[in-house]
C-alpha cells in the first residue's frame, strides 16, 4: 500500500470513528480497495467497528450502499416476467427462501436469489443448500442467466464480481463482532441485491431473542432505513417485521432445516410458520413485480404454487440445475447427511414453554459444528436440533423438548446444557407475538 493510499483509508477511519460520515467519493475510494485488497484486514476491520459505534447518516448509508453495489460488475436482464428476490435479516431456524424461491417461480417471476452464509449466531441459506450433496452455489454470471431462463429460480453465492467490496467486509464482520450495525446491514443486504438487477424485493427484518434487532423499535429502523435506501435506488420494496423470540421451524442446523423445507414443500409434515411466513412474504413479492393485484391475492397464488407441488417440482429443477441429486424430491430423506449421536433434551419440570434463548440456540447449533468460530471454517452439515418445541407449549417432566443431533455423546452434552439455560419453563403460558408484526412500505 502506498504512502498516500495509508493516508486516505486512516483519514477515513480517523473521520468514522469522530462520527463523521465520509464523502461518497471517499467511500468509492474504500469500497474499490475491500474489493482489490489495498484495503488491509486491519483496515477493514477498523472501519467495521467505526461505523458500528459511531453510525452513517442517512445520505452516508446510500452512499456506503452505492458505493458497494458498483464496486463490481452489475447484471441486467431481459426476461419475460419480473425478477424479484426476497432477504431475510437472520434468525434461527429460518429457511424461508429455499420454499419461497421455487414457490415465486412457480408464479412466474425469475428469482436469482444471491444469499449469504451463516453469521454470527444465524444459519446461512447457502449453508444449508449445501447439506444436498453435490449442490453447487457458486455459479458465474452466465450459469445463473442460463439457469434462470431454463428454471426461473437460482440460489447462489454472490460472484467475486458481484459486490466484491460487500464479500469481503462480510466475512470480516463476522470475525470481529462488527454484524449488528443498521448502516453495515443495510449496504451489504442492497448492494448484492441491487447489483442483481431486481425489480422487486421484498425484506424479513426480524425481531426477538433470536434476531439481530431485538425489539420491534430497532427492527421498524432497520425495516425503514432498508427501504427507503432500496427505493431511493430504485428498487421497487416493502418490509415485513417478524417475530423471531423463538426458533421459525422446528430445527436448527443445515440439514436438519433442509429437511423441514422437504416435509413442508412435499405435504410429508408442513411446518406451520414457515409455511405462514413464505405466503406472507411471497404475496408481498408477487404484488411488487405485478404477478397479483395486492398482496393478499398474490399470497393465495403462493399457497397454490405450495399446495399443488409446482413449487416442489421448481424447487427439484433447482437442484439438480446446481448439481445436486436429479431425484432429491423424490429420495429427499436417503440424500441428505445424518449425525451419528442423537440425544433427546428433555423437560426438567411440567409446565408451558415460558421463553426460549433464541440467539443461545443459534449459538448451540454453532458449537455443535452447525456453524463457524472461525472465519473459514468447515461445516458439519448433519448437526443441529430438530423437534424444537415452540412458546407456549405444555410439556411434562422428562418429556422431549428437541432432539439433539451431534458428531460425539462430548459434543451432544455440551449442547444439552447449552438448550437447558436457553428454555425456561413456567406455570403459566406466556402471551405471544404475531408472527407478522408489521408492514414498511
Amino acid at each position: 500500500m502506498s504512502m498516500a493510499s495509508e493516508f486516505e483509508a486512516r483519514g477515513i477511519i480517523a473521520g468514522l470513528r469522530a462520527g463523521l460520515s465520509p464523502a461518497p467519493g471517499a467511500l468509492d475510494w474504500f469500497a474499490r480497495g475491500l474489493a482489490s485488497g489495498e484495503v488491509t484486514d486491519a483496515q477493514a476491520g477498523a472501519f467495521a467497528m467505526a461505523i458500528c459505534l459511531r453510525g452513517l447518516d442517512a445520505d452516508g448509508r446510500v452512499a456506503l450502499t452505492r458505493s458497494m453495489q458498483t464496486s463490481g460488475m452489475q447484471m441486467e436482464w431481459d426476461l419475460p416476467g419480473p425478477v424479484l428476490d426476497k432477504h431475510s435479516t437472520g434468525g434461527i431456524g429460518d429457511c424461508v427462501s429455499l420454499l419461497l424461491a421455487p414457490a415465486l417461480a412457480a408464479c412466474g417471476a425469475y428469482v436469482p436469489m444471491i444469499s449469504g452464509r451463516g453469521l454470527g449466531h444465524t444459519g446461512g441459506t447457502l449453508d444449508k443448500l449445501e447439506a444436498i450433496p453435490g449442490l453447487r452455489v457458486d455459479l458465474t454470471p452466465d450459469d445463473l442467466r442460463a439457469q434462470l431462463v431454463q428454471g426461473r429460480c437460482a440460489i447462489v453465492a454472490a460472484s467475486a464480481d458481484i459486490a466484491p467490496a460487500d464479500r469481503r467486509l462480510y466475512a470480516i464482520r463476522d470475525v470481529t463482532a462488527t454484524v449488528d450495525s443498521v448502516d453495515l446491514i443495510t449496504a451489504s443486504i442492497l448492494s448484492k441485491k441491487l447489483a442483481a438487477g431486481l425489480e422487486g424485493l421484498v425484506l424479513d427484518v426480524k425481531c426477538g431473542s433470536g434476531a439481530f434487532m431485538k425489539t420491534e423499535a430497532e427492527a421498524r429502523v432497520l425495516a425503514q432505513a432498508l427501504v427507503r435506501t432500496a427505493q431511493g435506488a430504485g428498487c421497487m420494496t416493502t418490509a415485513l417485521i417478524t417475530d423471531m423470540s423463538q426458533p421459525l421451524a422446528s430445527a436448527a442446523g443445515n440439514a436438519l432445516e433442509v429437511i423441514a423445507v422437504m416435509g413442508t414443500l412435499t405435504g410429508h409434515a408442513i411446518d406451520p410458520d414457515l409455511w405462514d411466513l413464505t405466503v406472507a412474504l411471497g404475496g408481498e413479492a408477487l404484488a411488487l413485480g405485478g404477478l397479483a393485484a395486492d398482496a393478499a391475492k398474490g399470497a393465495a397464488r403462493v399457497e397454490e404454487a405450495l399446495e399443488s407441488g409446482a413449487a416442489a417440482e421448481y424447487f427439484g429443477r433447482m437442484i439438480a440445475a446446481q448439481g445436486g441429486p436429479a431425484d432429491f424430491v423424490d429420495r429427499w430423506p436417503d440424500r441428505l447427511p445424518a449425525a451419528p449421536v442423537m440425544v433427546e433434551f428433555c423437560a426438567p419440570r411440567a409446565g408451558f414453554v415460558m421463553s426460549i434463548d433464541t440467539q443461545a440456540v443459534g449459538e448451540a447449533v454453532v458449537h455443535l459444528g452447525g456453524g463457524r468460530l472461525r472465519e473459514g471454517a468447515r461445516i458439519n452439515p448433519s448437526v443441529g436440533f430438530a423437534e424444537l418445541m415452540g412458546l407456549g407449549e405444555a410439556v411434562e417432566a422428562g418429556e422431549p423438548l428437541a432432539m439433539v443431533h451431534a458428531a460425539s455423546l462430548g459434543a451432544a452434552e455440551a449442547a444439552l446444557a447449552r438448550l437447558a439455560q436457553a428454555y425456561r419453563i413456567g406455570d403459566v403460558a406466556p402471551d405471544t407475538l404475531p408472527l407478522i408484526i408489521g408492514k414498511v412500505t
